[in-house]
């Protein structure tokens, strides 16, 4: 319905409108600078004439690289921006919702939500030292994580009586 009153409100007098565009005056461009080239012959030759002694200089000039060779490929077909070490992750019977390996240092979704479960469930087990050494993260990060973050808790309660009211 929204679309059929703003069609017909953008079809509205089309043609007029857009007749009326087209006639109207063009603006006038701006005035293009005039290039100066001179006629005397003389300046013709200088600008035209190479120069020795540039020329000299610039074949004395030799550049030598000596960056070693860039790899093309790596054995996993990635081309790696700066080494990284990897850790394969530990998700059990989730593996298929994640990636497969992940850089150390840093942790996936999956894997937070399975550590913070851990945690709630038995914080005397899961210690931050021990999740820091699992999981190959910083302990400050792995409080701040524990600290902050807290996974869902659903509680049924159970539907009130009226007459018990």
């Amino acid at each position: 319905m929204g679309g059929t009153v703003t069609r017909a409100f953008r079809n509205f007098n089309l043609e007029n409108r857009a007749t009326r565009e087209i006639s109207k005056n063009k603006p006038t461009s701006a005035p293009r600078h005039p290039v100066a080239m001179p006629d005397d012959p003389e300046i013709q030759e200088e600008i035209r004439r190479k120069d020795d002694k540039l020329l000299a200089l610039l074949k004395e000039v030799y550049v030598d690289s000596r960056e070693p060779p860039v790899r093309v490929k790596d054995e996993g077909g990635i081309i790696p921006s700066k080494q990284q070490e990897y850790r394969l992750t530990k998700l059990g019977h989730l593996r298929d919702l994640d990636i497969p390996s992940i850089p150390k240092g840093k942790i996936s979704v999956v894997e937070v939500l399975t550590l913070l479960n851990n945690y709630k469930l038995s914080p005397q087990t899961w210690t931050a030292e021990k999740i820091a050494k699992e999981y190959s993260i910083d302990l400050k990060e792995v409080t701040s994580l524990l600290e902050f973050f807290l996974p869902f808790t659903v509680e049924i309660f159970p539907p009130k009586d009226r007459k018990v009211l």
